[in-house]
Parts: C-alpha cells; sequence; structure tokens
C-alpha cells in the first residue's frame, strides 16, 4: 500500500509527533480497547479487553484487559501500562521548565488530555488485567479512553529506559526526578531514527509489528507472534512512501494494491484510467483543511488576521481544487462540525455572519492601514500539489490588499515548523472523529494541539462545559457559542471537508473506505490477497 508522508515516531500522542503519518503505521500495530469502525465512529475491541460504566455519580469505569493480552515481547500488558497513559495524558505532571509566562510546562508531552485531566490516578496494583478509573466529572466522551487515540504505551519499556524500577510508585508520589526521567523518554525515546526499526523498544500490542524499514523508501508490517486475538489475514504487509501524484501510476504498475491519495481532480481521473479498473471508493472524511494564525508573531494582531481572511479566496480554492473531485464541495464555516454532519447548519447559523464568503480586498486594503508588501510564510508539509496550487490562489488575491504572500511549505513542516512556530500562516488539516473532545486541545490556551498558541479564557470555560455535556442539543447549542468566539477572534479559517478517495486491486479483499483519522490502514488486518489458480 502507499501514503504518502513517512512515518517517524512510535509514539503518535505527543504534541510533536501526532500525525496521521505515524498513525496510519501503528493502527494495527498498537492496540487498545477501541478503534475506529467503518462509519468512524468507536467500536469496542473486545480482543483487547472489554470496560463498562459502573457508577454516573461519580462517573465510574471499569477496565478488564484480556488475560492473554501480552506485549510482543511477552511481557503482560497490565495496570502499569493504564497507569502510564493517564499520567502522560492527563497534563498533571509538571515539568521544571516554564512557559513564557512562568507556568510551569507539563513533564509528559500530550497531544491532547481531554477526559484523562478529569480521572483520578486509576486504581490498580501492578500486573493487575482489572483497572477501575472515576472522574471527578461527568466527560462526555467516557468511552473514548484508553483506545488507540491516544496510544496505550508500553509502560514496561518506558521504566527500563528511564531506570525507574517501580513507575506506579513513582507516578503516585509524584518523585520529581523518576517522573522527570519517565517523561523524557515517553517524549524523545520513541522517535524515528529512518531506516532503523527500534526492536528492542518498539514492542507491538497488536495484529501487527514494525519489521523493517528502508528510510525514505518503506515500512514493513510482519504478523505479531505473541498476538492472541484473531490473526491477520495477510502476513506481511509494505507501507511505501509515496506522493500522491505518483500512486495511481504505481497502482497501475502493480507495485502498491492500496492507495489513498490525498483528493485532486487529476489523481481522480488517473485512478478511474487505470486497466484493468481497479475498485474506487469515495466519500467525505472527518477531516477538515484549514489556515491557521501563529498568534506569537505578527498575526497577533487582530485587524490582521481579518485582513487576510478578507483576502483568502475559500469559495476559488473549493471550486478550483475539490469540486473536481467532488462535485457537491462547499466552503467549510465551522470547526467542530464537518459540512456532512448532523447539526452543521445549526452551528453555522449561530455563529457565522458570512463576511468572509468572498474576498473583500478594498476592506481588507484598509484593515492594513494601506501598508504593502506585509510578509505572510504559509507553511504546509511538501510535497502537496494541491496545497502549493492553495497558496498560489492565496497569493494571487492577498498580494493585491497589500500582503506579500510567500510559500513556505517544508519537507519536516509538522516537526520542524508547525511545532517549532515556524510560521506565519499554516495550511494543513485535522483528522478526527465524531467525539466532541477532538477539538477540545486545539482551542484552549496551552492545549497540546494549539500550536498557533491562541488563548480566550471564554473558549476554555465553554470547552470545558461542552465535554460534561451527554446531551446532543446541548453540544450544539455550546459549540454555536465557541465557533460565534473563534470567529470573532479569528483564531483559524477553516476552508472545506476533505473528499476522500481510496483505490485497491480487486485481487485483494478487505480495503474498504472509512472516514476517520486512521485512513485507510483500519482494517489491514483483514485484508487478503486472491490465491493464484
Amino acid at each position: 500500500m502507499a501514503h504518502e508522508q513517512e512515518f517517524n515516531a512510535y509514539n503518535n500522542n505527543t504534541a510533536d509527533q501526532n500525525a496521521v503519518q505515524n498513525s496510519v503505521v501503528l493502527n494495527n500495530v498498537l492496540d487498545g480497547f477501541w478503534d475506529f469502525g467503518p462509519d468512524g465512529g468507536l467500536r469496542n475491541n473486545t480482543e483487547f479487553g472489554t470496560f463498562e460504566k459502573t457508577s454516573d455519580d461519580p462517573l465510574t469505569v471499569k477496565y478488564t484487559i484480556n488475560d492473554k493480552a501480552v506485549w510482543s515481547d511477552g511481557e503482560p500488558i497490565d495496570c502499569d501500562d493504564i497507569v502510564l497513559t493517564w499520567a502522560a495524558n492527563s497534563g498533571k505532571f509538571a515539568s521544571q521548565e516554564t512557559d513564557e509566562n512562568g507556568n510551569p510546562l507539563s513533564g509528559f508531552s500530550s497531544a491532547s488530555t481531554s477526559g484523562y485531566e478529569d480521572m483520578n490516578f486509576p486504581e490498580c496494583n501492578a500486573g493487575d488485567k482489572t483497572v477501575t478509573v472515576t472522574y471527578t466529572k461527568t466527560f462526555a466522551d467516557w468511552a473514548s479512553a484508553f483506545g488507540i487515540n491516544p496510544n496505550i504505551m508500553p509502560a514496561h519499556i518506558v521504566a527500563k529506559n528511564a531506570g525507574v524500577s517501580d513507575l506506579i510508585g513513582a507516578l503516585k508520589n509524584n518523585t520529581a526526578d523518576q517522573v522527570a526521567a519517565l517523561a523524557k523518554f515517553y517524549n524523545t525515546g520513541f522517535i524515528g531514527n529512518p531506516g532503523t526499526v527500534d526492536k528492542a523498544n518498539w514492542v507491538s500490542s497488536g495484529p501487527y509489528l514494525i519489521d523493517s524499514w528502508q528510510a525514505g523508501q518503506s515500512i514493513t508490517l510482519k504478523a505479531n507472534p505473541k498476538w492472541w486475538g484473531t490473526p491477520a489475514k495477510t502476513g506481511t504487509i509494505v507501507i511505501r512512501f509515496i506522493d500522491a501524484t505518483a500512486q495511481a501510476q504505481a497502482l497501475a504498475n502493480g507495485e502498491i494494491q492500496v492507495a489513498r491519495p490525498q483528493p485532486a481532480a487529476d489523481i481522480l481521473k488517473q485512478l478511474q484510467a487505470i486497466n484493468p479498473p481497479v475498485k474506487i471508493d469515495q466519500g467525505d472524511e472527518y477531516t477538515f483543511e484549514h489556515l491557521d494564525f501563529n498568534f506569537q508573531g505578527e498575526f497577533k494582531d487582530a485587524n490582521l488576521r481579518k485582513a487576510f481572511a478578507l483576502c483568502v479566496p475559500r469559495q476559488q480554492i473549493v471550486d478550483n481544487l475539490i469540486k473536481p473531485v467532488n462535485e457537491n464541495a462547499t466552503v467549510l464555516n465551522s470547526r467542530y462540525k464537518l459540512a456532512f454532519q448532523e447539526g452543521y447548519q445549526g452551528v453555522v447559523q449561530a455563529s457565522y455572519s458570512g463576511q468572509y464568503d468572498q474576498p473583500n480586498i478594498e476592506q481588507a486594503k484598509q484593515l492594513l492601514g494601506g501598508k504593502t508588501g506585509v510578509t505572510v510564510r504559509i507553511g504546509y508539509q511538501t510535497p502537496n500539489q494541491r496545497r502549493t496550487n492553495a497558496v498560489s490562489l492565496i497569493k494571487a488575491s492577498c498580494d493585491q490588499a497589500g500582503f506579500n504572500v510567500q510559500d513556505a511549505g517544508q519537507e519536516d513542516f509538522f516537526g520542524n515548523g508547525l511545532a517549532a512556530g515556524n510560521f506565519d500562516v499554516a495550511l494543513f488539516a485535522w483528522s478526527g472523529s465524531p467525539l466532541v473532545s477532538g477539538n477540545a486541545s486545539t482551542y484552549i490556551t496551552g492545549g497540546g494541539n494549539n500550536n498557533g498558541k491562541y488563548s480566550n479564557p471564554q473558549v476554555d470555560q465553554l470547552t470545558a462545559t461542552l465535554l460534561t455535556q451527554t446531551d446532543t442539543a446541548q453540544q450544539d447549542q455550546t459549540i454555536g457559542q465557541i465557533e460565534k468566539i473563534l470567529w470573532d477572534d479569528l483564531a483559524t479559517i477553516p476552508i472545506f471537508t476533505f473528499p476522500g478517495v481510496q483505490a485497491n486491486d480487486t485481487k485483494v479483499s478487505g480495503p474498504a473506505f472509512q472516514p476517520a483519522q486512521s485512513q485507510q490502514t483500519w482494517n489491514d488486518n483483514e485484508w487478503a490477497v486472491a490465491q493464484q489458480s
């Protein structure tokens, strides 16, 4: 199969490494109590274990790990692993370092602390297969804990490399030097060295394990011999790193059998032209394209953000680059709800006035106060022809208003651009799911996914309220309030919902389009190649 971007970290949970390029490899390598099912929603993974809510007040959930569940090195999956997952994603363990305001940073890096920050210390002892978690308040997405997002990481590996003999004790007592050592390895010890598989530390809890890595070329998954559940139908899967523009040709040549390129009109035409025909699946994804401002740079100026938003040709981007793939595509006007989701129109009506539907160059000029040549570096991950084209359209429009838009695309944008704040405006996509907590860390102050450093106390408060609401109507009302503030502040600019395209050789059974962030490998353990007769 093909994927555009090369894998770079075995721990996909940290703020720096939380990316599809990692999850597409790890989907059936690191397992948990749930995964994303065929419709993109959560489905329970009973082969890993079971869980049940045992109380509403306080919210209490009991987890039972399969007695046979072991890591690929034979170490049992147990209480320690759950405790580490909670600790690493709870935000409760402060670092010795502080942010620009003097506040202590979290020792463990986490893309999102939603839910885990509201849990008490898990109730279990070392080696236990049963764990009870009690919440300090109601959490709407309580069923989304301890699954594949975030992944459950191997506690015994982290403890060994940190030189900590009693992980649970170190965390329970918050022993500063030991917690710091655990956090350091958790944050950095799983980052990949291209071409090298760290077999001692990259232990698997799923049907596959990472067997080999050819830098810049491919990564190979092999069936995990210690896997206790239903065996994978295919013993070997090779994930080749191939640019979207070359995937159709690779599929036609028989170099790959499954492709999931980012949507583009010419790529769809290439797939449709393959002879003999391949199976092509299309659908909306829980993924959306957007522009994010860097609030630590010049765009901390609200008028500058508004001027830029007034010149971004969102409709033209959709018309030129997305409608050829999905003729029903529309401009996206919400960050929490996607165009195909129930409740989208209501949220938009409650929050967005339509002022950024079409470019208004004159108004943008007024907000710039007559200034010209205002530099805007738009960062994104290359190669990506569609985004390169989008930046060109933005430049053609915004330069008329007085901006000097520069294409600042780079191959390692997520690692050294976005995470390092090396951008004025970032162009990328969030991949998600129907969970209301999925966006929480993106817009709250200090959130793990809040790369632009946006901050508004009202958004923080409303987000906290949203995460306690279990009624959909209440959720949508709160989302509308959050979205109105995000539009008023221009925290980000949503552009469009992703139209997904997936194709596979008809000799392969199992691949199926799924809209969640797990992409094509969500069920790669079910793929099989027809035997030649």
